[in-house]
């Protein structure tokens, strides 16, 4: 008997959590400021070379080793705007490119994702109750994602 009480408390905790999981929708803004914070870190190679290649200092060395990070963050902050202001076509064009950056650290690339993933929830959510523009940021981006591969 302590066994079957035992197996229906599992289910139960295991059902409470699958729900809980379930109905955590990611908000969209939040997302977008994770990602825009995360691609505003300096890359983790960046911040110690390596010691076995001899430095070769010229003037433009340092700021051509911090202009893809500052490009990444920019990148970013600008999609956030864009999406904010509502342009949402421009929103997902720059995190389609940020996406397909060929160097970004793993938690770069997560981040991005999961805000990505947020966003176009949120377009596919209005593009389904005949938002113009979202519409029109679904078809750009299923362009864009069929253009890459």
């Amino acid at each position: 008997m302590k066994a079957v009480g035992l197996l229906l408390a599992l289910y139960l905790c295991l059902a409470v959590g699958l729900l809980a999981g379930c109905s955590s929708k990611k908000d969209v803004n939040s997302e977008l400021q994770k990602a825009a914070a995360v691609m505003a870190q300096p890359e983790p190679a960046q911040e110690a070379p390596p010691a076995a290649e001899p430095p070769q200092q010229t003037p433009s060395a340092p700021a051509a080793q911090t202009t893809p990070v500052q490009t990444q963050g920019q990148e970013m902050n600008q999609a956030v705007a864009a999406y904010k202001a509502g342009e949402l076509e421009d929103a997902v064009t720059r995190l389609q490119n940020l996406r397909h950056t060929p160097v970004m650290s793993a938690e770069k690339r997560m981040a991005l994702n999961d805000a990505m993933a947020a966003m176009m929830t949120e377009i596919y959510a209005r593009a389904a109750k005949g938002d113009a523009r979202a519409i029109q940021a679904v078809k750009l981006a299923e362009q864009m994602q069929t253009q890459r591969h």
